[in-house]
């Protein structure tokens, strides 16, 4: 992860989010991004590392771009006690603590960086340079207004940048990963047993007589919480939705034609495509050297290679898709197989080459005229659909239950006599015709009898209503209610048991030095074998098989749990473990994994011990203000 963090502070934006948040501390900081925490200070102070305050704005300011952040990845509300729960006032307490803790650190080691520097690398910045190359203080100014900056708090704030990534640097990065790590890991991912392996089928358990009332009232006591009743609500629900309503057929063709004709380029229009290749030149010399290669016969791939540029393949795009003008015409110009004239363009000058060409297509009337109806007759559906809430909200006002409410405005409600929180009824049928169903469920199980509930609105404009009519709570059944289940569990679990006594038995014959070849012509079954046998990927047997094998020496016999209800048995005939080899693409995976997992864990420590240095104390009421959590909220 630190790596990654040091590539993406070579960057202006990527400096800023690190010198904001000091986004090393935490993968999930991060993803999420930041804003500017370091605009806004008030008089409130919700934290003290050392001598640094941390003002209740910065914590209200990055608590509230997180939280925002989250909502759009979530795309929805995310509440405050939502957020709570889920840590998220906690994870900038640290992040900020954190911050502190490192500036502290710098100040007490008397780091520094002089104007000089800073603005040495200002001027140097890729993000500031302008049409020319060079640094433009106009795109300077634009870019730090955008990211909520001045000239003197960036420069103040790259300066902390700097430093933190001094410390970091000094910490990490010289990393060492121990070639013990490295074989393990190795060991773990390349390993392969063979096996010798045979299935025995729940049948070899053998006939199982009914257990008598004893031994079955035993085994329903001992589980009892495993067959407890789940609670049921009675409930009358109602939903009224513009597509139970919508009567496409009463839709005219010309009234589907004219909402054809609207839409048809925004939604039924393919663009045409190309797909080509290109190769771009260092100046327009070379450019024109290999288009007369070209044109004498040559191949661009061909002068590509003689030349050695790269060929790179633009895909399939959209005339729309390709950023630059130039070559977006070209391209379109080309005929199937042709190649261009040098282009001039914003890399140097490019000769492409066509592929194949896709033309522009455009979905028939005749194709989407039922789906446009449909479209039309739910939108005309909805002016009804908003009658029939009116009619039903004031009917509910007058004080009538839902299902005369539902009967004045014409329509049915449904009553359920039983249903759980899984929507299953007393028989484990999963009660059907619920609409907006989790919602629902949710709902019914929040309120109580008598309780004026809120309409729920469905994804399509429509709404649901429900009363809750009865509680049954949750409990514990009597045996005689439950009498089969028990009598199957019991059934299920003795098979189990013998099938797995057996297998071990079997197994121990092949330890004594029986050929398990033989034992399963014994038993009537086939004998099979696996060569390819890895902790991860294996698909020639089981997972459960693969676990216990990799828990076995070679040579020893085990059992595990098959696919269905039987046991398979096997043998571990020998292991094959490939020489490390650090230079492949997996383990330099591996390495720099390894690498990022050890950083962390010595910036955890250090940052831990920082604050512990420096001393912290914490306002949780200003920490509680800051962040929206209640007084009675877990800190």
């Amino acid at each position: 992860m630190l790596d990654g963090m040091r590539r993406m502070s070579q960057g202006l934006v990527g400096r800023i989010i690190m010198g904001l948040v000091m986004g090393f501390i935490s993968l999930s900081f991060a993803i999420w991004g930041v804003g500017n925490i370091f605009i806004g200070y008030g008089s409130g102070k919700a934290a003290q590392v050392g001598k640094i305050d941390i003002s209740t704005d910065q914590v209200r300011q990055l608590y509230q771009t997180r939280l925002q952040q989250l909502q759009q990845q979530a795309r929805r509300a995310i509440t405050n006690d939502e957020a709570h729960v889920a840590g998220l006032d906690r994870q900038v307490m640290n992040q900020l603590l954190s911050s502190a803790a490192l500036d502290g650190k710098a100040d007490k080691l008397g780091l520094a960086i002089s104007d000089k520097d800073i603005a040495q690398k200002i001027l140097v910045e890729p993000g500031f340079a302008g049409p020319t190359g060079k640094f433009d203080p106009n795109k300077f100014n634009e870019v730090l207004r955008q990211n909520g900056f001045n000239e003197a708090s960036f420069v103040f704030e790259q300066r902390r940048t700097y430093l933190r990534q001094d410390i970091a640097d000094a910490l990490t990065g010289d990393m060492i990963v121990p070639d013990a790590a490295l074989q393990a890991i190795h060991r773990f991912r390349d390993e392969t047993r063979s096996l010798d392996y045979f299935e025995l089928p729940a049948s070899a358990a053998g006939d199982i007589p009914a257990p008598d009332d004893a031994t079955l009232q035993a085994y329903f006591d001992s589980r009892k919480q495993g067959f407890r009743a789940p609670e049921y609500r009675g409930i009358v629900t109602l939903a009224v939705e513009p597509r139970s309503l919508a009567e496409p057929a009463a839709i005219s063709d010309a009234a589907a034609r004219k909402k054809y004709d609207e839409v048809k380029t925004q939604r039924y229009l393919t663009p045409a495509t190309r797909h080509a290749e290109q190769v771009v030149f260092k100046d327009e010399g070379s450019a024109k050297q290999a288009s007369e290669k070209i044109k004498a016969g040559a191949t661009l791939a061909s002068v590509a290679e003689d030349m050695k540029l790269p060929v790179a393949d633009l895909g399939s795009v959209t005339k729309t898709g390709v950023f630059d003008q130039a070559l977006a015409e070209t391209i379109f110009a080309l005929p199937e197989g042709g190649d261009s004239e040098p282009v001039k363009n914003a890399f140097g000058y490019t000769i492409l080459h066509m592929i194949s060409a896709t033309p522009e297509s455009v979905r028939s009337f005749e194709d989407a005229g039922d789906e446009i109806k449909g479209e039309l007759a739910r939108e005309a559906a909805k002016k009804t659909v908003g009658d029939i809430r009116d009619k039903i909200e004031d009917e509910r006002t007058s004080g009538k239950p839902l299902e005369e409410a539902a009967a004045a405005a014409g329509q049915k409600a449904v009553a359920i006599a039983a249903i759980d929180r899984a929507g299953l009824d007393k028989s484990g049928t999963e009660v059907a015709g619920l609409v907006d169903r989790e919602a629902l469920l949710k709902a019914v199980f929040a309120s109580n009898i008598g309780v004026d509930n809120d309409t729920l609105t469905t994804s399509d404009g429509g709404y649901v209503w429900f009363e809750v009519t009865s509680v049954e709570p949750a409990r514990d059944q009597l045996l005689s209610e439950v009498k089969d289940k028990v009598a199957n569990a019991w059934k299920e679990d003795e098979i189990s048991r013998r099938i797995s006594e057996k297998a071990d038995a079997l197994a121990k014959r092949i330890d004594a030095g029986e050929a398990l070849s033989a034992l399963a012509q014994e038993l009537g079954l086939e004998a099979k074998s696996a060569a390819d046998v890895k902790r991860i990927g294996t698909t020639s047997v089981p997972q459960t098989v693969v676990l216990r094998a990799f828990a076995l020496p070679v040579g020893q016999a085990g059992s595990a749990s098959g696919q269905g209800d039987g046991r398979i048995v096997f043998k571990v005939l020998g292991s094959v473990t490939p020489d490390l080899n650090k230079d492949s693409d997996v383990m330099k995976a591996v390495t720099t994994q390894l690498k990022q997992s050890y950083a962390d864990d010595l910036l955890g420590e250090y940052l831990a011990r920082a604050q512990s240095d420096a001393g912290v104390t914490i306002n949780q009421a200003e920490v509680r203000s800051a962040t929206g959590v209640s007084d009675s909220g877990d800190q």
